[in-house]
């Protein structure tokens, strides 16, 4: 059975005279006749009852009609379909991300993209810089927004783009600001007063890039770094913060979470920045992903 002969049906179903439908059809009548009789064979049903004067629809036949006209109709899509594929117009992407993009360039990157393209099946997932690098090295994932990883410490088969670049600022627990703390009360915290605080950091094993600007901060002070309690999630440890446990470094961003408890300070002095970006392979063709690395520009949100 082939879509010829299924148009050849349905020319027959609605003239219901084969003289007629093979005229419609721009073929003659007897090759016309064998194909609906091998059609029938095919299929080990009758679709029509035949005289010498008259041609009529079975029961089968009548109620098959629908489904091959839908079969039909859905074919004549299929050009165009692949056409809309092809511009990224329809299709899937993959998207991953960091706890701390939600924060900043997660919302308006996605919901730019869903406008321009609402056709587009996205599905999004939050995993750390690590697991996102192995998801896209394992074609799980089609994009991840990362923090940026060092340029030789890069997958050659991934590419990057940057995306944002922001300073960092001392989420602190509001209790040590209310309670007048030493250097806690000031509008911008000194590093001094920062290194004497218990500190809450990412493991380095999740994210070592921001894990090493957060060490590189205190080795260009000249101060040994010490973690006193660890986490893979911003949110978490912006929660541990807010109980008091200590203090940590997240980007600038991260004041758009309003936590009860925690209070973001500025630093004085030289303020490490960190960065967020996009990765992908180099070598995915997905159309999606295109539109998506077209829609995706740097931001801004100094």
């Amino acid at each position: 059975m082939d879509l010829r002969q299924l148009r050849q049906f349905v020319a027959v179903a609605e003239e219901l005279h084969f003289g007629q439908a093979a005229a419609r059809l721009n073929m003659t009548q007897p090759p016309l006749s064998q194909s609906i009789q091998a059609l029938e064979r095919e299929l080990g049903v009758q679709l029509f009852e035949r005289t010498k004067r008259t041609v009529e629809l079975t029961s089968v036949g009548r109620q098959w009609l629908a489904h091959v006209r839908q079969v039909l109709d859905g074919a004549s899509g299929l050009a165009d379909t692949a056409r809309r594929l092809s511009r990224g117009e329809i299709g899937s992407l993959r998207l991953s991300f960091v706890s701390t993009a939600d924060y900043s360039v997660l919302p308006e990157m996605v919901g730019r993209y869903r406008a321009a393209y609402p056709h587009v099946e996205l599905t999004m997932r939050e995993a750390t810089s690590d697991v996102q690098i192995e998801a896209l090295l394992a074609d799980e994932v089609d994009v991840g927004l990362i923090i940026a990883p060092s340029k030789a410490s890069l997958h050659q088969s991934l590419c990057y783009r940057p995306l944002l670049s922001e300073p960092l600022v001392a989420a602190v627990p509001t209790s040590w600001v209310e309670a007048g703390r030493q250097g806690f009360g000031a509008p911008a915290l000194e590093p001094a007063d920062f290194f004497q605080a218990p500190l809450i950091v990412f493991p380095r094993r999740a994210a070592p890039a921001f894990h090493d600007i957060v060490s590189g901060y205190f080795a260009e002070h000249h101060v040994p770094f010490a973690t006193y309690q660890e986490a893979i999630q911003m949110q978490t440890i912006v929660g541990l913060v807010a109980s008091g446990l200590g203090v940590a470094l997240v980007p600038q961003s991260m004041t758009n979470l309003q936590r009860q408890g925690a209070t973001y300070l500025p630093l004085a002095g030289h303020v490490p920045s960190v960065e967020t970006g996009m990765a992908w392979r180099r070598s995915d063709r997905n159309p999606a992903l295109e539109t998506f690395l077209a829609a995706a520009t740097p931001f801004d949100i100094a």
